[in-house]
């Protein structure tokens, strides 16, 4: 096995997707406690539906670079998403089931009238699911990802406070002063970043999986803001390297596979934390 992976290893291919996933899966994980604690963790699966949408209008149009189109309209429908969900007459998981609904069945028709692959029913899957294959990362695609997620970081680093303040007492914080409406805005993008980064590894469907499960299983066993979210991000590291080599020695679709390893995880802490009589989570420790 060991020599199978020095072997695999030596393929350019092989690297970007362990660069690319190391490096998604941590900025997945750092927002991934803030939005189940505000419990706002669907939006990933919206936006990740909408990005779906405008890849598949990037198809349409027959864009080289669809990147330059899909993350402009994800980030411009997360801002939208944020807006509509504070509106008294739209709840926030109403607009998130509109706005996704709504991008995922518009995509699919697009792609259905116009598309001119000759495997459309593979395209659609590759892109909800994930590519079976590790082969489809470029050189490019690792750069911009690396790019994004280090400027995902920084701005993690540089807002934490503001960011816990905002997830722990939205109406407080705006009371001491804090923008909480202009931070809100900033989690959106941030995340509609990361789910575009996302959906060449793992799939528009699978996304939110990455931001999900890694928080809930660290809440198993800490109970601090900054304990939950360190051992998220190691975790979610940990499990996506995990799938990407697992997938390479059995064959098996990359996105899947990550996800497979998470629900391990997730119940390997949940079974721990039962074992050391429950954690109970507090935001009160920062």
């Amino acid at each position: 096995m060991i020599e199978t992976l020095k072997l695999y290893l030596q393929y350019p291919f092989v690297r970007y997707a362990l660069i690319v996933g190391v490096l998604i899966a941590l900025c997945s994980s750092l927002l991934g406690v803030t939005l189940v604690l505000k419990r706002f963790s669907f939006i990933g699966d919206g936006l990740s539906h909408v990005a779906f949408g405008a890849m598949a209008v990037a198809a349409v149009l027959n864009l080289s670079d669809s990147m330059l189109f899909v993350l402009p309209a994800t980030v411009l429908c997360a801002i939208l998403l944020l807006r509509t969900g504070q509106n008294t007459k739209i709840k926030g998981d109403a607009a998130i089931a509109m706005i996704s609904v709504g991008a995922l069945a518009i995509g699919y028709l697009l792609m259905n009238l116009f598309s001119t692959s000759s495997n459309l029913s593979g395209d659609v899957c590759s892109t909800l699911f994930g590519s079976t294959s590790i082969l489809t990362l470029t050189k490019t695609e690792v750069w911009l990802c690396a790019v994004l997620s280090v400027i995902v970081v920084i701005t993690f680093i540089l807002f934490y406070n503001k960011i816990f303040a905002v997830t722990f007492d939205e109406g407080f914080a705006q009371a001491t002063g804090v923008k909480a409406g202009m931070y809100n805005l900033l989690i959106a993008v941030i995340i509609a970043v990361i789910i575009v980064l996302a959906m060449n590894l793992v799939g528009s469907l699978l996304i939110s999986a990455l931001v999900i499960f890694p928080a809930l299983s660290a809440m198993r066993l800490f109970k601090s803001f900054r304990s939950v979210t360190i051992c998220s991000a190691m975790l979610s590291v940990i499990c996506a390297l995990t799938g990407i080599l697992i997938s390479i020695l059995a064959g098996t679709p990359v996105g899947s596979t990550i996800v497979a390893v998470d629900i391990a995880a997730f119940a390997l802490f949940s079974l721990l934390g039962s074992l050391k009589g429950g954690v109970r989570f507090s935001m009160i420790q920062k």
